[in-house]
């Protein structure tokens, strides 16, 4: 068991392109392999000879190649893939949770960029940046209209390195330019506070290799704030996934030792594996268990967990495991449907392949893939419900997507209608002004109806339940 569960250890889950997903970065011996398709290859070799002689202009040979393994790999589902060096240094960023930059978590507002929150003890930090302030040019780039992927890549770079930002503070009515030193970060990916006498709320927003450590700090800061804490809200809203041992961890903080918390099945020996509520299948290179200084309260604290269709992957195994041992409530809207696990192989040293090498299950069996957690309580975004709800992907929607290997119930309701109707809402509310469209409220605040149902549930008053979401279910049948 100790070679198996070693080699289970580097795998990791995650979610669709720029997500986390999985890490195994050591070489796996592979066994014979089956026969080569040679008539197939040699009309590969053929059309690789065709494009060198007859395209109209020359052609790399190493780009024909990169990209023939490329849609090789894509072609199976939407989260095998090949990296090169680039892509491969940015995963293993996002894993390790370190990366380059000035340390600011932002998103899109009326086409510029907006600070959701500095990080703390960044250069950004440092520099006096706030929560709302807005990036109108990154060097001398405006970025009105600038993809958020592309505006990261443009704040990144080598340690060091200067980069100009240029800000808009709304509340002030002015415009300033703020000069950066580059720095590695190391990103915070657990939140939480206690929100009011006796009850705490708790953010995952990604499953990466600090989070563990980071969230057994959070609780004891919880618990010394709060020692009678009478119930814990567990938020995995929009956390698109990450390291499965991390997965395995935080499901274990609050489950009775030795449970199952999620068990793989795939091609491979090694896919084939029962991961515990133990210290030995989350504690990875370390010598010691990372939960031994959590309050035994913890294990018996009434939980709710709150799930979206942005929470997938880890996060989905997190709920999962909770629901089925009746250790927590779920609630929100059901779950992107992320079930599958990706192993990452190195093909050199600084390239690999992201391949999917099993489906995982909830403790009871159920496969999540293309399905997701439904929520024991439905739970609207807003008072007003979720208007937009309908026009969210999960993996379902997601082209070549892997089945669930499992029977499914047949799709109940036709949801183009609805899809229809929520687009039409979008429509109209991005003709309005800026300042009159409807903004969605901050995670942990006062105005988040979901989090202030989700008190209500520990408390035992009356739920607001939702009246207009519907589980997706799709009409699929059982892999052979």
């Amino acid at each position: 068991m100790g070679q198996k569960l070693k080699i289970a250890s580097w795998i990791s889950v995650g979610v669709v392109a720029g997500a986390l997903t999985t890490v195994s970065l050591q070489t796996v011996a592979r066994g014979a392999m089956s026969p080569l398709p040679l008539e197939e290859l040699q009309q590969l070799a053929a059309v690789f000879g065709i494009v060198k002689t007859d395209y109209v202009e020359p052609v790399d040979d190493k780009k024909l190649i990169t990209d023939a393994i490329s849609g090789m790999v894509a072609s199976l589902d939407p989260h095998s893939q090949y990296f090169d060096k680039k892509s491969y240094k940015e995963f293993r960023e996002g894993t390790s949770g370190r990366f380059v930059g000035v340390g600011i978590e932002i998103s899109q507002e009326d086409g510029l960029i907006k600070v959701v929150s500095p990080i703390e003890g960044s250069p950004a930090f440092r520099a006096g940046i706030k929560p709302n302030d807005l990036i109108t040019k990154i060097d001398d780039t405006a970025v009105k209209g600038l993809a958020l992927s592309e505006a990261v890549k443009r704040m990144r770079g080598d340690p060091g390195t200067k980069v100009m930002l240029t800000m808009f503070r709304k509340d002030e009515s002015r415009t300033f330019p703020v000069t950066i030193t580059r720095e590695e970060i190391k990103t915070q990916s657990v939140r939480g506070k206690v929100v009011e006498p006796g009850y705490a709320w708790l953010r995952l927003s990604q499953f990466q290799e600090r989070t563990v450590d980071d969230f057994v700090k959070k609780i004891d800061e919880i618990y010394k704030q709060e020692p009678n804490l009478k119930g814990l809200v567990l938020d995995l809203r929009n956390d698109p996934g990450g390291l499965l041992d991390a997965a395995v961890a935080i499901s274990a903080a609050f489950l009775q030792p030795d449970v199952t918390v999620v068990s793989t099945n795939g091609q491979l020996a090694e896919s084939k594996f029962t991961y515990k509520a133990a210290p030995e299948f989350y504690q990875r290179r370390r010598g010691t268990d990372p939960l031994t200084s959590l309050p035994a309260a913890l294990k018996k604290v009434p939980v709710v967990v709150l799930v979206n269709e942005g929470s997938a992957s880890a996060s989905e195994i997190v709920a999962g495991a909770l629901q089925d041992h009746k250790r927590a409530t779920v609630m929100g809207s059901q779950s992107f449907g992320k079930g599958s696990v990706q192993t990452v192989r190195p093909l050199g040293p600084d390239t690999g392949l992201k391949i999917t090498t099993a489906r995982y299950y909830t403790p009871s069996g159920k496969s999540i893939q293309a399905t997701g957690i439904v929520p024991d309580v439905l739970v609207d975004d807003t008072a007003e419900g979720s208007p937009l709800a309908a026009l969210r992907i999960r993996e379902a929607d997601l082209e070549k997507h892997l089945m669930s290997g499992q029977t499914e119930d047949k799709k109940g309701v036709a949801l183009d209608k609805a899809r229809e109707d929520a687009r039409k809402r979008f429509e109209a509310e991005s003709a309005k002004p800026p300042a009159e469209r409807a903004k969605p409220p901050e995670y942990g605040s006062a105005d988040d109806f979901q989090l202030m149902q989700a008190l209500r549930q520990l408390k035992g008053q009356t739920v607001v339940a939702s009246k207009t979401l519907q589980v997706e279910r799709k009409d699929e049948k059982k892999d052979e």
